[in-house]
């Protein structure tokens, strides 16, 4: 009985990698928010599971905190906030989508290798979602770096948390004070964030992070 639930819960961290390497393959924005909100709800089934397994009870509070906040709450906002700014449908990429693709498997499979050879006395449970954690957060700074619209650029930031609270879980979970500060801490970024989007439209009439370059030394 434990293998299998093991086995599912590698699934579902699995499925996690998967999703991320998806975000990556995206080119159209509000493909991009629902591939993201899917994430989100995967990342929740995920930590619940670990919560049935451990028998941590707190895991459900984070469960029910990403499935509420980063399946519904942020790519709500996200969308509206992309009708709002006239944002174009198609995502700017610094490089083209078949590099990134391959660099992200590379990246999957750089992972895997450190991470089970770093990792080889740990729990079999924990040593194979902390290499599944690793993944998703080497693909959400990709994502950041190969990405020039600010938007694609903040959901790699969210991917990266994502992977970031697998590990933890994972890793036989958090204490639920850091659980919650960590939500507050990702609803205040966002935030900060949208107001950061807002003024990048306002002052460049574009949120591609490229115009900021071309601001650079700009005289008053």
């Amino acid at each position: 009985m434990n293998g299998a639930w093991f086995d599912i819960a590698h699934m579902l961290a699995g499925g996690l990698v998967l999703l991320s390497l998806m975000l990556l393959y995206q080119d159209r924005m509000f493909a991009l928010l629902n591939v993201f909100a899917l994430h989100a709800v995967l990342l929740s089934a995920s930590v619940a599971w670990q919560a049935q397994i451990q028998g941590a009870p707190h895991l459900y509070i984070t469960a029910l905190i990403a499935l509420a906040l980063k399946a519904v709450v942020i790519p709500v906002a996200l969308r509206r906030i992309v009708v709002r700014l006239g944002i174009h449908r198609t995502i700017e990429t610094v490089v083209g989508i078949g590099p990134t693709m391959l660099a992200g498997m590379g990246l999957v499979a750089l992972s895997m290798v450190v991470m089970l050879k770093a990792t080889a006395q740990a729990d079999p449970l924990a040593r194979e979602d902390l290499a599944f954690a690793l993944s998703v957060v080497l693909l959400g700074l990709l994502m950041m770096v190969t990405r020039r619209n600010a938007v694609s650029q903040v959901i790699g930031f969210m991917s990266l948390e994502n992977g970031l609270i697998l590990a933890a879980t994972g890793a036989k979970g958090m204490p639920l004070v850091v659980e919650i500060s960590i939500a507050f801490s990702v609803l205040i970024a966002f935030i900060v964030i949208g107001v950061f989007l807002f003024r990048i439209r306002e002052r460049f009439d574009s949120v591609d992070v490229s115009a900021l370059d071309a601001f650079r030394g700009e005289r008053r």
